[in-house]
């Protein structure tokens, strides 16, 4: 069976992969190298930081739902 590509499973693994691979972007000076590290860090900041801050909707659904 051929292997299939998947997606990220999450925003995080979704920057991980982004920095692995962002060469597609330099091309043509769409983007700078700093303007990608720039954005990879605040995604990470503010968005990943905060969600692993709270609760899932699914966690009160398992734990809280009565």
């Amino acid at each position: 069976m051929a292997e299939i590509p998947s997606l990220p499973g999450s925003l995080e693994e979704a920057l991980d992969e982004l920095e692995k691979d962002h060469d597609f972007l330099l091309k043509g000076d769409v983007f700078t190298q700093d303007m990608i590290d720039t954005w990879i860090s605040y995604k990470r900041e503010r968005e990943v930081g905060e969600m692993r801050k709270r609760p899932h909707p699914f966690e009160f659904t398992l734990y809280y739902d009565i």
